[in-house]
């Protein structure tokens, strides 16, 4: 297994669930309600009920400001709603904390990340290029490692997918995914996240191993993992972020269920 000493400094145990906290629509995306308050809220409210039913950590993410802006026409009233949204879940639960912006805005969640006290940030893109529906994405750590070490932010870890969800990388397509997950080791990432295709579709256990085999950092599962297959991929991963699954009814855009999340955490109690 990778060199994962940093997870359990982070989240006090080894392959952590990380368990998503979805805001609603942020100022300055289109359906934004003008009650800011009222996202607060439920994103403290969403983070307790996930801290009570065991998860090891939490990840805000502005899922809801769709349709997406690309990495450097996300505007700054996204940083600092971000900023605001993970320091009063940060203050409300006992859980390390992690920042995602959407789409691909990794300075901005790093910068999100300083301000609000969050331990790690998610990157879809990092070491090379895909299609999205909001065009082309482009490999943000020439970048992003740059600003990471002028503001004094080492200490935050950056997760990047490898062929993340929701594109196309027809660009790369002749690159296999072990080739492309060490990569992500190349510019620094502090581990590699594997997903299927889509929201709530889990990658196959084949693609996970390939990534194993190819880079010295963790390897965490990045969508569709569920009560029903979390034996499957347990023992071949380093930890996994979980959103769908926690929701009512396994549905992103649903409340969270403190059931279906506390089931799922019993398993992987069960199993590490």
């Amino acid at each position: 297994m990778a060199d994962s000493e940093w997870i359990k400094d982070i989240f006090g145990t080894y392959k952590p669930i990380i368990g998503m906290v979805h805001l609603l629509p942020l100022p300055g995306s289109p359906f934004y309600s003008g009650d800011f308050k009222k996202i607060l809220d439920r994103a403290v409210r969403e983070a307790k009920i996930l801290e009570e039913a065991g998860v090891d950590g939490l990840q805000v993410e502005n899922m809801w400001d769709h349709p997406y802006l690309r990495d450097k026409e996300i505007g700054h009233e996204t940083t600092a709603a971000l900023s605001v949204a993970a320091f009063k879940v940060i203050e409300s639960v006992n859980i390390p904390v992690g920042v995602n912006c959407h789409l691909n805005g990794n300075i901005q969640a790093i910068a999100a990340a300083v301000a609000s006290g969050a331990r790690w940030i998610r990157a879809f893109e990092l070491a090379n290029a895909y299609i999205s529906n909001a065009g082309i994405i482009e490999g943000s750590a020439p970048h992003l490692m740059r600003y990471r070490r002028m503001i004094g932010a080492d200490n935050i870890k950056i997760l990047g997918d490898v062929l993340v969800k929701h594109g196309s990388h027809f660009i790369t397509s002749d690159r296999g995914i072990g080739e492309q997950a060490h990569d992500i080791e190349t510019v620094k990432g502090d581990a590699v996240i594997v997903t299927g295709g889509a929201t709530g579709q889990k990658p196959s256990v084949e693609d996970i191993k390939e990534v194993r085999d190819s880079v010295s950092i963790p390897v965490f599962v990045g969508s569709g993992l569920t009560s029903e297959n979390i034996k499957e991929f347990i023992q071949v991963i380093d930890g996994a972020i979980v959103g769908s699954e926690f929701k009512e009814d396994g549905v992103w855009q649903n409340p969270v269920s403190f059931e279906r999340a506390k089931k799922f955490m019993d398993i992987v109690r069960s199993l590490r």
